[in-house]
């Protein structure tokens, strides 16, 4: 019997260590996320070509299939530095999607131009996408509605900050 517990006990401490050493470097039932953006818009696009860098962070809400995403956006045209202004990005209990890769979470967001209301009516589309080794360790987000005509419908790029 007590040889059973010990194979017993040493089988336990291989399976611990095994899984530590698998665990990514952010594991994936973390609730909070958060990190940069630095991304461009593309210069062809209707808005011409704008330099985006800021931060952004998502609280994923448990199980409830809800999520609280921010971004605090600073916007600039590369090269001349000219028509610098901000953005604030708030999109509360968002509808969040399990991907294959991470997670996707969508709604209606109030956004703000230098601090007043702006792009009423929008929408938003963050993904947080990562891989096996590093899950998650990338953001996108893509605006809908009104916003595109600012934002540009193609997808703001940014990274999850790893700890």
């Amino acid at each position: 019997m007590h040889r059973s517990l010990l194979v017993r006990l040493a089988l336990a401490t291989v399976i611990a260590v095994a899984t530590l050493v698998s665990v990514p470097v952010r594991a994936a039932g973390a609730d909070k996320f958060e990190g940069t953006i630095n991304d461009y818009t593309d210069p062809a696009s209707a808005v011409g070509a704008w330099q985006l860098t800021g931060k952004w962070s998502v609280h994923l809400k448990g199980t409830s299939g809800k999520a609280d995403f921010t971004a605090s956006i600073a916007m600039i045209r590369p090269g001349s530095g000219a028509s610098p202004h901000t953005h604030h990005v708030l999109l509360e209990n968002g509808t969040v999607t399990q991907t294959a890769t991470g997670w996707a979470i969508e709604g209606e967001p109030t956004i703000t131009s230098n601090g007043a209301a702006a792009f009423a009516g929008s929408t938003v589309v963050v993904e947080i996408t990562g891989g096996a080794a590093v899950l998650p360790s990338n953001v996108r987000f893509t605006f809908g509605g009104p916003a595109v005509g600012h934002f540009s419908s193609a997808s703001i790029d940014g990274v999850v900050a790893v700890d």
